[in-house]
């Protein structure tokens, strides 16, 4: 989990690399380009978006084979049967993820005037998705009020997408340091005292013959792993789409925060504001 939480760190790199570039390009549009009608304030934003979507999708490539193969996590996708489904799953959620900060970073600049500014309310909205998004406290541990937070933060779905399609569908292998070592009462085996038990909440153990020092793993697949903090393998597209449903959302209020405080208004009588 640790591993793809370490991934989203970057978003506060990227942003604040992105800002202070858009705010160069944005008053020599303002200073130069919209007093001669060159072009509509329009085609700057949109350009300004469509320009940042091939260089995250070539870096998305990178960091999906510097830390995909490394980390191991296609082991488990051959475990599975699953090796080019989830692989290519893992780099499409990594360009979404790109995509989604290189979009949101020029809706957050669109409405201020300095770099400094917008990087710190963007890295303030980045903690608040990142602490609400069930990586660093199970939803289920929230205060009600809070809740909301996990629904609308986007790494809610991104880091789930992410984690089922990492170790989703294979059994788990604990270490030494792991196992969970009893002695059963007298007259059971390991399995015959834990029978029960693991038949309610899984888990499984070393030797079930054995008649001391019994050595347990509590649990057993990776997917109950994955319930215990609110992950499904089969939501992994559902999320993947609800992130590109974020990106359109960012373009769109990209957009919208440009018009509404960077372009000049016509008056009631029908003249514009001086620019």
């Amino acid at each position: 989990m640790f591993a793809i939480f370490n991934i989203l760190t970057v978003f506060g790199q990227l942003v604040q690399q992105t800002m202070p570039h858009f705010v160069i390009q944005r008053s020599l549009y303002e200073v130069r380009e919209r007093p001669s009608k060159v072009y509509d304030w329009k085609v700057f934003m949109l350009s300004q978006i469509i320009v940042e979507l091939p260089w995250n999708t070539l870096m998305a490539f990178f960091m999906y084979v510097c830390w995909y193969y490394p980390v191991g996590l296609y082991h488990n996708a051959q475990a599975a049967d699953q090796v080019t489904e989830r692989g290519g799953l893992m780099f499409l959620l990594l360009v979404a993820f790109l995509l989604f900060t290189s979009t949101f970073t020029d809706f957050i600049i669109a409405g201020f005037e300095t770099a400094e500014a917008g990087g710190n309310f963007a890295n303030l909205l980045f903690m608040l998705c990142l602490i609400f998004c069930g990586v660093l406290a199970n939803p289920n541990t929230f205060p009600r009020f809070w809740i909301f937070m996990y629904r609308v933060s986007p790494f809610t779905y991104l880091v789930s997408a992410m984690l089922s399609t990492a170790v989703a569908n294979t059994e788990v292998v604990c270490a030494a340091n792991e196992l969970l070592k009893f002695n059963p009462p007298d007259g059971f085996t390991c399995g015959e005292y834990m029978r029960n038990y693991m038949a309610v909440a899984g888990g499984y153990l070393i030797d079930d013959n054995a008649a001391e020092n019994c050595q347990f793993c509590s649990i057993k697949t990776t997917n109950t792993f994955l319930a215990s903090v609110g992950s499904d393998y089969n939501d992994r597209w559902r999320n993947f789409g609800i992130l590109w449903a974020f990106i359109i959302f960012n373009v769109g209020a990209a957009l919208g925060v440009y018009w509404l405080v960077r372009v000049p208004k016509k008056k009631l009588g029908g003249k514009k504001k001086k620019e």
